[in-house]
């Protein structure tokens, strides 16, 4: 088990290196929330999940969804590390005619769904459970969220109606990094008491450290074994997380770094996992 979390760990270090890159060949980008979902996918992808990148059509995969497609270079990054397309790929996030757009649409190998504006991911995520329950396959599936976009009321009818209908192979993952692109969400739009809004809308609620792997693990094993209604795990977070001078700062949300900061990025990234090895961790 340590050495499965120190192997997750070190998938979401790579994420995150790959994000810092991929924001600065593009000149443009979403650091802060990407970064703060490294270990959310990095479980999800690696160790949750069951997919076959060799076959990204398999009926019986797992079904994940970024609700907050602005944060894809998190996903990117694990698709290609996942082994869904080449490294290259990459370097043309943004890119005009790359399949890597800004946010993640379907010619990138291993997308579900086109993620747009925000608040419409929760009821596409919802709309695949069913459908997966019309065709009685046992697939999952993982909707990503972002703390800004469940101000947004589309969020809640879909939550209703996944209560009513009782969909219990549908997992909601809130990055509660308590940043939006105008500031804390505290100051934008409160979401406390947020445990208790999601239960009186009839989920399971799971509340964990989005950065402990081992926490992570237990939330998805126990979002498995929840029957007759929908789970939602949130996941404290921290943005712009691993980067010292990205954490907590909203500038961040959507400003690629400059060739500098890129350059003291990396650094900070690669003596994280020098201390992590050094560690054991």
């Amino acid at each position: 088990m340590k050495k499965e979390i120190k192997e997750l760990q070190t998938k979401a270090n790579q994420i995150r290196k790959s994000i810092i890159e991929m924001l600065s060949e593009a000149k443009s980008g979403h650091p802060g929330g990407s970064l703060s979902s490294a270990e959310i996918i990095s479980c999800l992808f690696f160790k949750v999940m069951r997919l076959k990148p060799d076959d990204i059509s398999w009926p019986d995969r797992d079904r994940f969804h970024l609700s907050k497609g602005h944060c894809c270079p998190a996903l990117y990054s694990a698709l290609c590390l996942a082994g869904y397309f080449d490294a290259k790929a990459l370097k043309t996030l943004r890119k005009t005619g790359s399949m890597l757009q800004g946010h993640p649409d379907r010619r990138a190998p291993g997308v579900e769904m086109a993620s747009g504006s925000l608040g419409q991911g929760l009821s596409i995520a919802l709309g695949m459970a069913l459908a997966g329950r019309i065709d009685r396959r046992d697939y999952r599936v993982y909707c990503l969220m972002g703390d800004g976009e469940i101000q947004e009321g589309n969020i809640w009818e879909a939550a209703m109606a996944a209560a009513h209908f009782r969909v219990d192979n549908l997992c909601g993952i809130v990055d509660y990094n308590r940043f939006q692109i105008d500031g804390r969400t505290e100051e934008v739009m409160n979401l406390e008491p947020l445990m208790n809004k999601w239960e009186s809308f009839g989920w399971h609620v799971i509340q964990c450290d989005g950065h402990n792997i081992e926490e992570l693990l237990e939330s998805f094993e126990e979002a498995q074994t929840v029957k007759m209604k929908p789970t939602v795990i949130i996941a404290h977070t921290v943005k712009g997380k691993g980067v010292s001078f990205m954490e907590h700062v909203v500038d961040f949300h959507g400003r690629a770094p400059t060739d500098e900061e890129k350059k003291i990025a990396l650094a900070e990234l690669r003596e994280i996992e020098k201390i992590s090895e050094a560690k054991g961790d």
